[in-house]
């Protein structure tokens, strides 16, 4: 049995973003940007560059899904990673990583998560530059566009760009600078550069990357996704001798009102309205979904990969499900082409936010078309006698 040696360097990734300005519905690391999350893009840059302890820093609940979505990327080297909550400000959520970085690390680099295609070379440049002597280091572009100092609606000066740069991750620094750095903080900085360099410690600039550039908005995720667009399979591709065909699931789900809380269903929150009871937060919308699309691809049903001996997932919402099934679609070879979900209940009433249910649910399966419809059962059955929620979804996927 190999041993991993332990690492001199930590790699700290910062994925605990609420994602606002991107406006996908969740917490901006678990969206996906093809079949993956960027987190695991973001972590398959990571564990492609040197040897490292890797602390990724999640949002607070959900770190259990970061360190699935770890798992799955880190090959034999799963030994080095581990997973912490972040804090209510990016330096806090850098400090809660470096509290978790082992003895041995001599050489730290803070990565984020959302500049998820940093080819592993950049992570090579910035150890570099440490080794070769320098406190920190970080990653830079040139400013191409012409720059305007602007007051209000009027340009009151040029702006020199030839002393300018764009800043990257993931910036790099000797431990013992970057912990005093921290301990010694009286502000919050813009990034880790400019907290050691209010420390007092000259910080060194290497190359970045085109592809390094950061997912904020809806633009930079278009972006990153036609960047990773692949050409669509030839009609004669194949699996198995067999040819690649979409293929259709069916999956149904069925939730007892009950438990604490208030009621989640289609990946919305419904105030006022009693809750489903589960092992996550019951929403049946999503399981039913999570089950057409794991059935249409052949990879089994919510059980597998969600059940109870999955603790992670207690009272995960729908964003969570729905971004680790397309994670697993896709390492499948398989994309979702599109949902049609039905809801049967007496309660919630669904036609006021059915557009938004149907964006919530889109964004999280990342970007595939999501119809929902509702109906009642004219007073028959349980859902008739207003005791729980029933849901029926059909899924298409297609070859990726």
């Amino acid at each position: 049995m190999s041993i991993t040696p332990v690492p001199r360097v930590g790699v700290i990734v910062v994925a605990a973003g609420s994602g606002t300005r991107l406006g996908a519905g969740a917490p901006k690391a678990f969206v996906g940007i093809d079949g993956s999350s960027i987190l695991r893009h973001a972590l398959s840059g990571v564990f492609a560059a040197p040897l490292a302890q890797v602390v990724i820093v999640a949002p607070a609940g959900r770190e259990g899904d970061a360190l699935s979505e770890a798992l799955a990327t880190a090959g034999d080297r799963r030994e080095l990673v581990s997973v912490v909550a972040g804090g209510d400000t990016r330096q806090a959520s850098v400090a809660a990583g470096l509290a978790a970085l082992w003895a041995d690390v001599e050489v730290v680099l803070v990565h984020d998560a959302a500049r998820a295609l940093t080819p592993a070379d950049v992570f090579e440049r910035v150890i570099a530059a440490i080794d070769g002597g320098a406190a920190g280091a970080i990653p830079v572009l040139p400013v191409i566009d012409t720059l305007k100092r602007v007051t209000g609606d009027e340009i009151v000066a040029a702006v020199d760009r030839a002393e300018l740069a764009a800043a990257q991750t993931p910036q790099g620094f000797r431990r013992d600078v970057l912990d005093t750095a921290y301990a010694a903080a009286a502000a919050d900085f813009t990034d880790d550069a400019a907290l050691v360099a209010e420390s007092g410690h000259p910080v060194a600039a290497v190359p970045g990357h085109p592809l390094a550039f950061k997912i904020t908005t809806a633009a930079d995720l278009d972006r990153a996704r036609h960047l990773l667009a692949e050409p669509a399979p030839h009609p004669a591709a194949h699996l198995g001798g067999v040819p690649a065909l979409p293929r259709v699931g069916v999956g149904t789900d069925v939730h007892a009102f009950g438990g604490e809380g208030t009621l989640w269903l289609a990946g919305l929150e419904w105030a006022g309205e009693a809750p489903l009871s589960g092992h996550s937060d019951g929403d049946a919308v999503a399981h039913a979904i999570v089950d057409a699309l794991l059935a249409a691809a052949g990879l089994g049903d919510i059980g597998t990969h969600f059940g109870t001996d999955h603790p992670e997932y207690a009272g995960a919402h729908a964003d969570a499900f729905l971004t680790r099934t397309v994670a697993l679609l896709g390492e499948a070879g398989w994309r979702v082409g599109n949902v049609s979900v039905q809801v049967q209940a007496n309660r919630p009433r669904f036609s006021a936010r059915r557009a938004e249910a149907e964006r919530t649910l889109s964004a999280a399966l990342g970007g595939a078309p999501v119809s929902v419809s509702a109906t009642t059962t004219d007073g028959l059955g349980f859902t008739g006698r207003g005791e729980g929620v029933s849901a029926f979804a059909v899924a298409l996927v297609v070859p990726a």
